[in-house]
């Protein structure tokens, strides 16, 4: 199944409320006009026009099209406060930027459409996320638009839950390179952490994956290591082997790392939040502030990136990635 399918917002509520979506025509539309994102998570197709345009005729309809709509509304309302509940900092101590992404930069100074393709599995679909526009492509996307409002900006999900490299390098040629991007996201790692995969493994794959999109085209990319959670946590050797690994990689391809592992570590670690702060209750996947904060602090690098282009800072494109210090 092709993962560049662009999402639709009656896969936000499970049973009876998705139903009840199905009913909202304006609303769902209206934000999926607004959104334009041809980002895909790994819900169910869209429904049919025919489906999209039912009206609610009995008051039972009407009274589930009531609730739905609060739903819209309060979903709304926690897209604008996550950060005013817990805010979204950098890592104490300092950090170093992403360095040079000049391919995505360049193309936004320019004035010249973007296309980012975040490749990854179900934390980059949006698992644990209350709504696809909280997953964090989505969440980027958003920032880059409200940074570049003039912008032709395209955020592609290609995330599938479950998968890691060896299942993601089947459809690396299809759904990332045939693509043309300027950028690619690569999500990858934890699935081998909590398969015990040999993290060797992993990274030879990610490294050829690396080679194939350079030799496509060049786009800049960026790789994500495995999230800081209980889960991974409890295989706390293997996952500490595949940061390393992945960093490694990143090192010698000479692309970016959003070294999320750590990132995460320090938002417990020295920040004091709870882990149930970013993480959901099946001690794996992020949540909604999680995802936002991800995407808040990787696309603060991208926006730095540009302001860099605009400066004429030529600054190597090797520069290490992100880092808390």
């Amino acid at each position: 199944m092709s993962s560049l399918r662009p999402f639709c917002l009656t896969a936000w509520l499970a049973a009876p409320a998705a139903a009840a979506l199905l009913v909202l025509t304006p609303v769902s539309q209206s934000r999926a006009q607004a959104q334009a994102t041809p980002a895909q998570t790994a819900n169910p197709a869209p429904a049919s026009p025919s489906q999209t345009t039912v009206a609610a005729t009995s008051p039972e309809q009407r009274g589930i099209t009531a609730r739905a709509i609060d739903k819209v509304k309060q979903v709304a309302k926690s897209a604008g406060d996550v950060f005013n509940r817990v805010p979204c900092l950098p890592p104490k101590g300092g950090s170093k930027a992403m360095g040079s992404l000049p391919h995505v930069a360049n193309k936004l100074v320019a004035g010249q459409p973007v296309v980012i393709v975040a490749f990854g599995s179900s934390s980059t679909a949006g698992y644990g996320a209350s709504s696809p526009d909280f997953n964090y492509p989505n969440r980027l996307a958003a920032q880059l638009r409200r940074q570049y409002p003039t912008a032709d900006i395209t955020v592609i999900n290609a995330g599938v839950g479950g998968e890691d490299a060896p299942e993601m390098m089947k459809r690396l040629q299809k759904e990332v390179i045939d693509v043309h991007p300027d950028m690619v996201i690569w999500q990858v790692g934890t699935n081998a952490v909590l398969r015990n995969l040999d993290p060797g493994d992993t990274a030879k794959m990610v490294e050829d994956g690396i080679s194939r999109i350079q030799a496509a085209g060049g786009a800049d990319i960026v790789l994500v290591d495995p999230q800081y959670s209980p889960a991974v946590n409890q295989r706390k050797e293997n996952a500490g082997k595949m940061v390393k690994l992945l960093g490694k990689v990143a090192e010698l391809r000479h692309v970016g790392i959003f070294p999320r592992f750590e990132v995460m570590r320090d938002w417990h670690e020295n920040q004091s939040i709870p882990v149930e702060s970013f993480v959901i209750a099946d001690g794996l996947h992020m949540n909604d502030w999680g995802y936002a904060c991800f995407a808040q602090l990787l696309g603060d690098d991208i926006i730095r990136s540009v302001g860099q282009i605009k400066l004429g800072v030529n600054v190597p494109g090797d520069v290490r990635a992100y880092r808390p210090m």
